[in-house]
């Protein structure tokens, strides 16, 4: 048994914070009945190349432990299907622009009159209300508006956004949160709750100790590439074989034991470098000096040195790197999940490590429309005459 076995959920989401979210709730094992327009399917679909088969990656990175079943909402017929689908169901979450599940007919106060129960979860970029309601909310868009990017790239070039979708992938997490939280509620009380999640305030959050600097001093961090704004050294460091490690020395204690094991002691012994905040207020002094300690030796030749002395570093890894890197294998966390069309599919696992519900089960992104028939037979009763008249009128 997995965590969320047997509970239902109807994913009307697209692109990735909608599908990242509703992937990991399939994980812990619900039901996702993933609801797409017949002719197009989920955007992301079509963010390509590069393909697996006929397949592209990136919507294969974030659909898995799902189910497809198109869908055109804007029929009769089809809104019929989708009102049987929420009598039963137990989470909705959507990613449309706001207001356009209202239109619809699928907005939240019509879904809980019917269905009391259902933890609905509206993601969108910036709320459901305020002066930006209406903006589309995509990654980089998120990415600037929050100041994700102002913080990240050279101090003294261009902003940069993050490599990876961290305003999306932040989002979808968050949802999950709430929606479990949300399921926790009505375990006591029976009923459900509705969720507005904003894309900006999910990456806004992120600031953390960078807000706090600002709430604190009334000034904006500065960009400062791989720096930290108040720990030194802790950054990367080129090697003697022009490769990368980060170095993470983040107290004093750690700063005496570098000295040591580099026979540098004087470093230490010098009032500038003593402690964390002279380090901090002597960053432009000591990171040079620094420098040219890690420049001598090659990664290879540092990674072991300094892991034996206690000192936190990691070599900066390729995405290759670490898909085919031992930690992973080791910990089972690549599996195998074979596909009709783009024949064995790899995925990193979900993260969590559970004793008594372990999350153990991974099957493929499915194809558009793959269980539409599997659907609507077991959910609401439909035979194959009725199936295929719902094809042949343009409702599935």
């Amino acid at each position: 048994m997995r965590p969320l076995e047997n509970i239902r959920v109807l994913d009307l989401t697209r692109v990735v914070s909608g599908p990242y979210c509703t992937m990991i709730l399939g994980d812990m094992g619900a039901d996702v009945i993933k609801i797409e327009h017949p002719e197009s399917g989920d955007d992301s679909r079509g963010f390509a190349p590069p393909y697996q088969g006929d397949q592209a990656a990136y919507y294969l990175s974030v659909n898995r432990n799902k189910r497809s079943l198109t869908l055109n909402m804007k029929t009769e017929k089809g809104r019929d299907i989708l009102w049987q689908l929420i009598e039963d169901a137990d989470i909705l979450v959507e990613n449309f622009r706001p207001g356009v599940m209202e239109r619809l007919g699928f907005g939240y106060e019509a879904v809980s009159a019917s269905r009391p129960e259902i933890i609905y979860c509206s993601i969108s970029g910036f709320g459901q209300t305020g002066p930006q309601r209406n903006r589309p909310g995509y990654d980089v868009v998120v990415q600037a508006e929050s100041g994700i990017m102002d913080l990240t790239g050279p101090k003294d070039g261009a902003p940069h956004k993050v490599g990876t979708s961290i305003a999306d992938l932040v989002t979808g997490q968050t949802a999950v949160n709430g929606i479990l939280a949300g399921l926790h509620v009505r375990h006591g009380t029976g009923r459900g709750q509705y969720i507005d999640l904003s894309m900006l305030e999910a990456a806004s959050a992120l600031l953390t100790f960078n807000a706090s600097i600002y709430f604190a001093t009334g000034e904006a961090p500065a960009r400062r590439g791989n720096e930290h704004a108040t720990i030194v050294p802790y950054e990367a460091f080129e090697t003697a074989d022009d490769l990368w490690m980060n170095l993470g020395i983040a107290n004093d204690t750690l700063w005496q034991r570098f000295c040591d094991l580099v026979g540098r002691g004087d470093l230490y012994e010098d009032e500038r470098f003593r402690k964390g905040p002279d380090r901090v207020s002597h960053r432009e002094i000591l990171v040079p000096i620094v420098a040219g300690i890690i420049k001598s030796r090659t990664r290879a030749a540092w990674l072991p040195l300094l892991e034996e002395a206690g000192i936190p570093v990691a070599a900066i890894r390729s995405v290759a790197e670490v898909c085919e890197s031992e930690a992973l294998k080791a910990r089972d966390m690549i599996t195998d999940m074979p596909h009709a069309t783009a024949g064995s599919v790899k995925t990193i696992k979900s993260p969590l490590h559970m004793s008594e519900t372990p999350l153990d089960h991974y099957s493929a992104p499915p194809m558009l429309g793959e269980h539409s028939s599997e659907i609507l037979q077991e959910r609401c009763g439909f035979d194959a005459e009725d199936i295929e008249a719902l094809r042949q009128d343009g409702v599935i």
